[in-house]
């Protein structure tokens, strides 16, 4: 799936007024589940889409790579998931789980399912539930 139709799903599921706040919520998950999930699954993920939205979570994973101080794989609730979207997106905390639900269900509709499956399972159960149904089952940390 190339940028333009991701970002343009994004749009329309979250109902957002325009082409730049589905972007920056786009970006904003998109960073906030990198820095969620180990560095390898994220730099799969990455690589699995289209460069301008890979490099949010590459920023993620190049700064934890580099020796930053943050770890490369940190361990979050819902809560500061949702905390992290809501500042990236300058937006609060609900509109960032509605974009965020938006955003997962066009990654599951556009990445490999078994990509999307190790991304599943790497989440824990509260994050996991803003996945699509049948993801959400999954196991998790």
């Amino acid at each position: 799936m190339q940028h333009d139709e991701m970002v343009g799903k994004v749009q329309a599921l979250t109902r957002l007024p325009g082409r730049g706040p589905a972007e920056r919520a786009t970006r904003a998950v998109l960073a906030t589940l990198a820095e969620r999930l180990p560095p390898g699954l994220a730099d799969h993920l990455a690589a699995q889409l289209p460069p301008e939205l890979a490099a949010s979570i590459r920023e993620v994973t190049d700064s934890a790579s580099a020796g930053a101080s943050k770890p490369a794989a940190e361990r979050f609730d819902l809560t500061t998931f949702a905390g992290r979207i809501a500042g990236r997106a300058g937006t609060d905390e609900d509109a960032a789980l509605r974009e965020a639900t938006a955003v997962l269900e066009v990654l599951d509709a556009a990445l490999a399912p078994e990509l999307m499956e190790h991304v599943s399972g790497a989440l824990p159960a509260d994050i996991r539930e803003l996945l699509p149904s049948g993801r959400a089952s999954g196991g998790g940390t």
